[in-house]
């Protein structure tokens, strides 16, 4: 009998694929738990557990991303995070200098622009880790024997490297992932950080259930709302208006073409879970910076506050944040100017537009599609959080079950699914799929 997860393991090449994936993120989880030089990993344990009673919102927000890890002082504490904010530094650099977009076109120039990057993702690091070392020194006035390195500059010194050179190997993890493994890589390290996190906050809220703390009823409500989120999910990323296109008939050497009537398939999210993942990394960067530091400067304690995930202002700031990224990222990956070029050569036309009013149209379109779904992508977002602040859930739970996991969870899932489709049909295999609806994106 036919069977599409049999298949999958089948193939070879996809079989080394799906292990090589595994292998690495592995990899990935062994690095979380694993602390710096210079730390006592039961101290700190200890003072986490004791912050776990009053609810340390920024540092569960923090460890939301990193999984789990900024709570360790891993090698990776600062997660990917610091590639994904350069990336957007970059793309805004790309679009304010014109000279940087004339590189990245040329050959070779997409070269420089990535070892750009990688060195501001380093500057990125540096900056990050020493904000570090300054909360570790907060710690260490609350519990004694916290430093096993007496000289602090000497432990600020290591960690700054030692943080630094394991956010440059994460990201040369998702790149090895993207080249020989299965699906995106940096999607993936997200993805296999809130996966991680997952168990132990439904093991957190199973006892909370036990000893009162929660009503069961509100339990079994945001259980549904969580299912429903993810439908919802599914529907809006899988949604998508189809451009008709009407080709005509032309002669290519000695052969005549005839008339073909396609069409172009327009996303209703062609970003997919970029906009969350973009507005999440450029919101934590602040926030992790103001809430270490800001423990031995109280102007940095306010703002961190302040831009707490739980509060108003952030919020609102990741609202507009998703809907900002959300525009940016399509015009960036599909632009009208260049697709209307494309059918103009080609010989095609839109039904009812006139030839040279193509990209006036598909601009038209584009807006029109994107607004209602980023207001989508950003109600679906917050809306969890919010419900879940009213049940007072946990904030542990709350950032892991709430509307920016589920959409990050879902997203690359369905991306990783599409590939593993391609491979299989391309193998003569059935897909995953009856119908094969998946469509790859590049995350």
């Amino acid at each position: 009998m036919a069977n599409p997860l049999v298949d999958i393991f089948r193939v070879k090449e996809l079989r080394e694929r799906i292990l090589y994936t595994v292998l690495l993120l592995l990899v990935f989880r062994l690095g979380a738990v694993l602390p710096i030089p210079g730390i006592n990993a039961q101290v700190l344990t200890d003072f986490f557990s004791s912050q776990q009673n009053s609810g340390n919102a920024i540092v569960d927000y923090l460890n939301f991303f990193a999984g789990g890890a900024f709570s360790n002082f891993s090698v990776f504490m600062l997660g990917i995070m610091p590639y994904i904010s350069m990336s957007i530094i970059m793309q805004l650099l790309l679009i304010v200098f014109p000279s940087l977009k004339k590189l990245s076109q040329e050959e070779g120039g997409r070269k420089k622009i990535q070892s750009y990057q990688r060195i501001g993702t380093v500057a990125v690091c540096i900056v990050q880790s020493f904000a570090v070392t300054q909360y570790a020194q907060y710690i260490a006035r609350q519990r004694e024997g916290l430093f096993t390195i007496t000289n602090f500059y000497m432990f600020a010194a290591v960690a700054v490297l030692t943080v630094t050179t394991g956010t440059m190997f994460l990201m040369w993890l998702g790149e090895q992932i993207t080249k020989r493994g299965i699906g995106n890589g940096i999607s993936l390290l997200i993805f296999a950080g809130i996966v991680a996190r997952l168990p132990t906050a439904v093991y957190e809220l199973v006892q909370q259930v036990g000893r009162g703390e929660q009503n069961p009823v509100f339990v079994v409500v945001v259980f549904i709302m969580f299912v429903a989120i993810i439908g919802l999910v599914v529907f809006e990323q899988q949604g998508q208006r189809k451009i008709s296109v009407h080709y005509a008939k032309r002669i290519v050497g000695r052969r005549m073409y005839g008339a073909q009537n396609t069409y172009i398939p327009f996303k209703i999210n062609p970003s997919g879970v970029i906009p969350v993942i973009f507005a999440s990394s450029l919101l934590t960067f602040p926030l992790q910076i103001a809430s270490t530091v800001g423990k031995n400067y109280p102007w940095l304690d306010n703002i961190s506050q302040v831009l707490s995930p739980r509060g108003l202002l952030y919020n609102i700031l990741y609202v507009i944040l998703i809907i900002f990224f959300a525009y940016f990222y399509t015009q960036v990956s599909l632009n009208p100017i260049e697709i209307a070029k494309q059918i103009r050569e080609n010989g095609g036309s839109i039904p009812g537009i006139r030839t040279d009013r193509i990209e006036e149209h598909l601009t038209k379109i584009l807006n029109r599609i994107v607004l209602p779904g980023s207001l989508y992508l950003a109600f679906i977002a917050v809306v969890p959080t919010v419900i879940q602040i009213l049940f007072n859930f946990p904030p542990s739970i709350s950032y892991l079950m709430g509307g920016t996991s589920l959409l990050i969870l879902v997203g690359v899932d369905l991306d990783t699914m599409s590939q593993v489709e391609s491979l299989l049909k391309m193998h003569h295999h059935e897909g995953l799929t009856k119908k094969g609806r998946l469509r790859g994106r590049n995350l």
